[in-house]
């Protein structure tokens, strides 16, 4: 994939055994699809660095690099925490990525890619232990504390065992039902499926846009004799850098309103705002020491597929563009901490985020 190209993801329904580790699936909610089922991330790494409670699964996508055999199969894992007050503007303490990478040959999956028809297999206990992982009830995340009176059911800690407790297993504790409910803490659970971005429609609109700036602004003059001076002050400050940024986001996405992530590695992010922009030195490299680049965005509208509003403080992000590993190097088997930059829009931009969809 050349920079210059972008994919768009979108949101579909898709069979829960489409969603699995097998089918190497994109996704958003749900627990994750495990890619390796060695090294996953530690308790401590999934957690949130403000609150210190565990993240929930937020999306995975699966991004193989062609002509690279150590990652044949690739996917990246972002996970964002529950607690609404966490999000503060710009910072991105309350959000994790992770990359996690195998060759074809590998010992938990087929060299051959995975059949069309759904295989023979029980979900429940693929999605609770991976080759002797144990992983927890509520978030599906490694996790070997079992329940003391069952210990049918395995957490990643008291917090997440305390919440199960209260959902539904102090009744389902002990019968056959007690795994049969699907978490609280998890986010509504959809595939993500691809498709390039139309570049030829998005270059006649940009010219369309520039034409018509072009004629508002040549405008203006002739409207100075019936405007007060205040109301052309107000119009040049709504001319700011901020604005065009945001105009330029607001058009670019218009084709495609539904797009929830945009996938260009080594490409470019399109920003909300002309604010907090990442300098080169803003992306710390790889532990490997390689340099990170640029490699796909989560869009603001896939908000509004995660029941996530409310009337004060709320789940929120402008864009969260993530950057990874310039040679996407081997960890020892072990799942990679990547780079995530969180910029955040204003009120009055949100708004317009808002009418626009």
């Amino acid at each position: 994939m050349s920079s210059a190209e972008v994919v768009l993801g979108f949101l579909e329904e898709a069979e829960s055994w489409r969603l699995r580790s097998q089918q190497f699936p994109s996704k958003v909610g749900g627990k994750p699809a495990w890619l390796s089922q060695r090294g996953l991330p530690s308790l401590s790494e999934l957690e949130c660095e403000i609150c210190r409670l565990p993240l929930a699964f937020l999306l995975q996508v699966y991004a193989p690099i062609s002509g690279q055999d150590r990652s044949f199969h690739r996917t990246l894992f972002l996970f964002c925490c529950r607690t609404p007050e966490c999000y503060s503007r710009n910072d991105n303490r309350c959000m994790k990525v992770f990359r996690s990478q195998l060759p074809r040959r590998n010992e938990f999956y087929p060299y051959e890619p995975p059949p069309e028809d759904e295989p023979p297999s029980d979900p429940e206990e693929e999605q609770n232990v991976l080759s002797g992982v144990k992983l927890c009830w509520v978030c599906g995340c490694p996790g070997n504390k079992a329940c003391s009176r069952c210990h049918a059911v395995t957490y990643c800690g008291k917090h997440h065992q305390t919440l199960h407790w209260k959902h539904t297993h102090k009744k389902e504790c002990c019968k056959e039902a007690s795994t049969a409910t699907t978490s609280p803490l998890l986010f509504p659970e959809s595939e993500l499926v691809t498709e390039p971005e139309e570049e030829e429609e998005d270059a006649k609109e940009a010219e369309e846009e520039e034409g018509e700036s072009t004629q508002t602004s040549a405008d203006v003059p002739s409207l100075a004799d019936t405007l007060a001076e205040t109301d052309l002050e107000e119009m040049a400050m709504h001319e700011t850098e901020d604005n065009k940024v945001f105009q330029r986001f607001k058009t670019k996405i218009s084709p495609e309103p539904h797009q929830v992530l945009r996938y260009s590695r080594g490409g470019s992010p399109l920003w909300v705002s002309s604010q907090h922009i990442p300098s080169d030195p803003d992306i710390p490299p790889c532990t490997c020491g390689a340099k990170r680049t640029f490699e796909f965005q989560v869009m603001p509208q896939l908000l509004n597929s995660l029941s996530v509003d409310s009337a004060g403080a709320s789940i929120d992000w402008g864009t969260l563009a993530v950057y990874t590993c310039s040679v996407s190097c081997n960890h020892d088997d072990q799942y990679c901490p990547e780079f995530i930059w969180k910029q955040d829009f204003s009120s009055d931009q949100h708004t317009q985020i808002e009418h626009a969809q």
